[in-house]
């Protein structure tokens, strides 16, 4: 079962592949390009701009389309995500913290957007973890301090959303900036999407689409979640400054920067899912998409994906059967130990698992890596405590650390992918054979 639920996973994996995405939205004519349906005249010069995790492996796609109407072009990418490219240049950079190699390709990114004219096309590639990687610092802030502003704002428990809003109003680049920097560019871009709902203000920060929310709600954000006194100095006088009119807001719906904009979204969680489904069934399960908007805390995630088990243990049915959620849960970190929201939410689910058969749980990213570590996420079932416990490791130990890392490290139960150059979030399927529902019982 445990195998079955990693094969179906890489399912889900492969169908959000962005480079098959890409090819499937770009085409090349000879005297016309088509992008995401639409046909655009060839531009006098091409500029394409990359950033994300999935941002290599894009930008590799596009090359392959484009091949010499690409003018220059830049990629950032997380650390160990690059891939060799022929005609544009690409940075490994810090992810989830922001680090200087980050600061420069930046740099780089927004110089090539001015160079742009009104005859020519800015193709951007987003996909999740541009956040961090497209990073640029506020006048008199150091790069020290807008990585411990991350660290804060990742450990915090808040949302996607939240976190994005206070980096927005952080960030010359982020929250439509992009776009006005390559003004009066035409730009496009295509976007895979790491965020419930899909909202492309809120995927990578929205480099190019209009951003909704304003200083004062950043400011909100770091009171919600107790940060005021915590937030490096420069950064809470920048967003001061800002919700008293001393620095510009980003640009809103309605600015005209955003007629020669157009922002597509090309892969989804949904997207995978239903790949994860046609695996599941094609090995003999019958496939359940359950939801595609997982969020809340893990705590919260836990008790209803177990509810959710709960009620298909009794429903009717011929074949086994495969549970599928997506999305992303939030976990506020409270140890000092290594770990990431899929980890933590697996070691909870088997806390609850313990001595009961019926269900075998995957929980991981999309993009193979797990927080700040090299897993995937992990995988759990009735045993996985008390194996535990045969080799003397005490699970609730671990969990009071934050440490999820290091007990699967050493229990067993590492999904170990690396680099899958794509994400969409995270997935948990859920296996359950036939024979659990017919003895009946409870998860």
């Amino acid at each position: 079962m445990r195998l079955s639920a990693e094969q179906i996973f890489l399912a889900g994996v492969k169908q959000v592949l962005p480079d098959a995405l890409i090819r499937a939205q770009l085409k090349r004519e000879a005297d016309r390009l088509v992008i995401a349906g639409r046909d655009v005249p060839l531009p006098r010069s091409l500029y394409l701009l990359a950033a994300g995790k999935a941002a290599a492996l894009m930008a590799k796609a596009a090359e392959e389309v484009l091949g010499t109407l690409i003018t220059d072009g830049h990629v950032v990418t997380k650390y160990g995500h690059g891939l060799p490219l022929e005609r544009i240049a690409l940075t490994e950079a810090g992810h989830p913290l922001p680090d200087a190699a980050g600061v420069e390709a930046t740099r780089r990114m927004l110089a090539l957007a001015r160079q742009a004219g009104a005859d020519d096309l800015v193709l951007c590639l987003l996909s999740g973890g541009a956040s961090s990687l497209m990073a640029d610092l506020p006048d008199g802030a150091t790069l020290d301090e807008l990585a411990a502003a991350n660290e804060l704002l990742v450990k915090s428990g808040a949302d996607i959303r939240a976190i994005n809003c206070v980096r927005k109003h952080l960030s010359a680049v982020k929250g439509g900036q992009l776009a006005a920097a390559a003004a009066p560019a035409n730009v496009v871009s295509l976007i895979l999407s790491d965020v419930v709902g899909d909202d492309i203000g809120v995927i990578a920060s929205g480099p190019t689409a209009p951003d909704e929310s304003i200083f004062a709600d950043a400011l909100a954000v770091i009171g919600r979640f107790r940060l005021s006194d915590r937030l490096p100095a420069s950064l809470w006088n920048h967003l001061q400054r800002g919700a008293s009119g001393l620095i510009p807001e980003t640009p809103k719906p309605g600015d005209p920067l955003f007629d020669k904009v157009q922002n597509r979204i090309i892969g989804s969680n949904r997207l995978a899912l239903e790949g994860a489904a046609q695996k599941a069934n094609a090995l003999g399960f019958e496939a359940r998409i359950i939801t595609d908007t997982l969020r809340g805390d893990c705590g919260a995630v836990a008790e209803f994906i177990l509810r959710t088990l709960d009620d298909h243990l009794a429903s009717e049915s011929r074949r086994p059967l495969c549970l599928l959620f997506g999305g992303e849960p939030t976990l506020k970190v409270e140890g000092d130990g290594l770990g990431g929201r899929n980890q933590h939410l697996a070691l909870l689910l088997a806390t609850r698992l313990q001595g009961r058969q019926g269900a075998t749980l995957l929980c991981a990213g999309t993009d193979g890596t797990d927080g700040p570590t090299d897993a995937a996420g992990a995988v759990v079932d009735g045993r996985t405590l008390s194996d535990a416990l045969e080799k003397g490791i005490d699970a609730q130990a671990y969990l009071d650390r934050y440490d999820s890392y290091h007990f699967f490290q050493q229990a067993g139960g590492h999904i170990l992918t690396g680099s899958t150059h794509t994400n969409v979030m995270d997935m948990v399927v859920a296996v359950l054979p036939r024979t659990a529902r017919q003895h009946g019982g409870s998860i």
